[in-house]
């Protein structure tokens, strides 16, 4: 492996080549074997885990508990990745596309599914009247900021995340490519704070949550290793107030513990949030 890499005419897949995730990434889509998935006792079966993707579906399932909507109970299953539980049969069922999380909606009379992350939170904020606005102009602010994040996601994670800290070289190019684009994503998000206080105008919403686990992450100081520090965080105010007030969400403290390895592998009730040493409620987890 070499910065002085050609590539072939023809492109082929060289297993051992694939750095920190070499052992679950592929160019192919469908199961590796053959494995149901656990079904829990609530309206809505999450299949995740706690990376920032993740983080979106669980922060609004927890918030919309919070806000006393007691039908989005939802019963939130591991999916290790790293383990290749995401090439399941059962979960290439609900997920074609092999990525967390996906979800199970069983409030009706037939379940049905709801894969991406930007889908599940569309999918839960109409459902349930919540963290949407209805009506344009203040609808079609959220949207345009909830896609923005979606179309961002690739830049921060699989772009600067990978190349800064997981790639097995360092690649000046790739490294500088991907950390000018999280810069000038994140001056995006700044500009904008420094008039609204939220991305969608006054009212906190599902584009402020799809928003926050990717950029409070990187912000705090907890993904990437000293990838705050590397990125000089601290240029961006308006987001460090923005993540602050977020932060302090009861159901994006509890959002963010969910198919965590430093909070709660699973989570089936309320009550398995009391599982857990009082620090971990006040904010203090790790990313990964």
């Amino acid at each position: 492996m070499s910065e002085d890499y050609v590539p072939p005419k023809v492109w082929t897949w060289d297993k051992s080549n694939g750095g920190a995730f070499a052992s679950v990434n592929r160019p192919i889509a469908g199961p590796t074997h053959d494995k149901e998935l656990p079904v829990g006792e609530h309206p809505f079966q999450l299949y995740s885990l706690g990376t920032p993707n993740g983080q979106k579906a669980t922060i609004m399932l927890e918030e919309l508990l919070e806000a006393g909507v007691r039908e989005a109970e939802y019963d939130a299953w591991i999916i290790r990745i790293m383990d290749g539980d995401q090439f399941s049969s059962g979960f290439v069922d609900i997920n074609p596309n092999s990525k967390i999380p996906a979800l199970v909606d069983r409030s009706g009379p037939e379940p049905f599914r709801v894969f991406e992350s930007g889908a599940i939170l569309m999918h839960l904020a109409e459902k349930f009247g919540m963290f949407l606005p209805t009506s344009n102009p203040a609808r079609a602010e959220c949207l345009s900021w909830l896609f923005w994040q979606i179309g961002s996601a690739p830049f921060m994670g699989g772009g600067f995340g990978h190349f800064y800290n997981y790639a097995p070289v360092k690649i000046e190019y790739a490294i500088d490519r991907y950390a000018m684009e999280t810069k000038r994503l994140y001056d995006v998000a700044n500009r904008r704070l420094a008039e609204s206080r939220f991305l969608g105008g006054d009212e906190y919403t599902i584009a402020d949550i799809a928003a926050y686990t990717w950029m409070g992450n990187i912000y705090r100081g907890e993904a990437y290793g000293e990838a705050s520090t590397f990125l000089s965080m601290h240029e961006y105010e308006h987001v460090g107030r923005w993540v602050a007030e977020i932060d302090q969400r009861p159901g994006v403290l509890r959002g963010r513990l969910v198919n965590s390895g430093k909070g709660l592998a699973e989570r089936h009730s309320a009550a398995d949030f009391d599982t857990l040493p009082a620090d971990k409620l006040k904010g203090i987890v790790k990313g990964f």
